[in-house]
């Protein structure tokens, strides 16, 4: 049988948003919805710049073509 409960991740426990009558113990799985999941920051600043000197090499091996088509606000916003 499938639930759907929805809960709130905080400080490493998932927090139920709503009402759960699973006995205690019970087995759960747990699918993961979210508009974007965000990678944890970068602290190391060795590894913050081997990141970025990565990303700039990947920008500089794929420029934008230059018949490439100019986005304006507008046109960008009637795509949404």
């Amino acid at each position: 049988m499938s639930y759907a409960l929805k809960a709130i991740y905080r400080n490493g426990a998932f927090i139920l948003q709503t009402a759960c009558d699973l006995p205690e113990g019970s087995e759960v799985e747990l699918l993961i919805q979210a508009p974007q999941i965000i990678s944890p920051p970068i602290s190391d600043a060795e590894t913050k710049k081997q990141f970025l000197e990565l990303l700039v090499d990947r920008m500089q091996q794929n420029p934008i073509p230059q018949n490439a088509p100019r986005f304006t606000r507008d046109g960008l916003h009637e795509r949404c």
